[in-house]
């Protein structure tokens, strides 16, 4: 099975800087069987960084497995999310953005 830091670095290389133009906002990535990581998206730019950030905008629960779907598009977040394979915590408007920051 690919690794959480192979699973983050897939949609950190996908990145839409025209879709985060006029964001400032942290996701949070918390895998239940791997590790935790947070995503910086600042004015077009993103940064990934491993561990858990103070104060996320967004946090995604899930395991290596669903993020391994949603990463190589084929589970969106939304069926993961309706079959309870995917939690969010936080501003759930803004995790809806992910498919548009990090395409498929």
């Amino acid at each position: 099975m690919t690794s959480v830091a192979d699973i983050i670095n897939i949609l950190n290389a996908r990145f839409n800087s025209e879709a985060a133009a006029d964001m400032d906002s942290v996701f949070q990535f918390e895998i239940e069987d791997g590790d935790t990581y947070h995503i910086i998206v600042k004015e077009g730019a993103c940064a990934v960084v491993e561990g858990e950030h103070d104060d996320p905008d967004v946090t995604l629960v899930m395991n290596t497995e669903t993020l391994a779907g949603i990463a190589s598009g084929e589970t969106s977040g939304m069926q993961a999310f309706m079959a309870g394979q995917l939690r969010v915590e936080g501003d759930m408007m803004l995790a809806t953005r992910i498919s548009d920051l990090f395409p498929s």
